[in-house]
């Protein structure tokens, strides 16, 4: 269980990574765009990322 978590927190930060280390100004331009959001709509977008997590991890067992 534990490798398994950690392998998958792994996997995330190394996604998460690839947007600022080869598009920086397009990483920057966007959390400008965020922070001009309503609170509902930063809530909706993660509802969205975390529903398609779900599906990708049901999908790859």
């Amino acid at each position: 269980m534990k490798s398994w978590l950690f392998s998958s927190f792994g996997l995330m930060l190394i996604l998460e990574g690839l947007m600022p280390l080869f598009f920086p100004e397009g990483w920057r331009n966007t959390f400008r765009k965020m922070i001009t959001m309503k609170g509902g709509q930063i809530r909706f977008m993660g509802l969205i990322s975390f529903s398609l997590g779900l599906i990708f991890l049901f999908l790859g067992r």
